[in-house]
């Protein structure tokens, strides 16, 4: 059987995972193919997944710290 390539989806979502200042690791976070196109991606996704942490914070009351880094998740 052939291996799948990892190209994302352009209507789908491509997966993150994210390590925090605090050593914390959030696995899988989904950030939209569409909002990643260009060259600033990883910015972009920097910046989506910090406004998707203040909302659950705003939310749950419980705050997450600094995204220390991020990486495409291996699907």
């Amino acid at each position: 059987m052939a291996k799948k390539k990892n190209v994302p989806d352009k209507n789908g979502f491509v997966l993150f995972n994210v390590v925090y200042e605090d050593g914390s690791l959030s696995s899988n976070r989904k950030v939209a193919s569409a909002e990643l196109e260009g060259f600033d991606g990883e910015k972009a996704a920097r910046s989506i997944i910090e406004a998707q942490d203040r909302q659950i914070a705003e939310r749950g009351g419980v705050e997450r710290g600094r995204v220390k880094s991020l990486e495409r998740s291996r699907q």
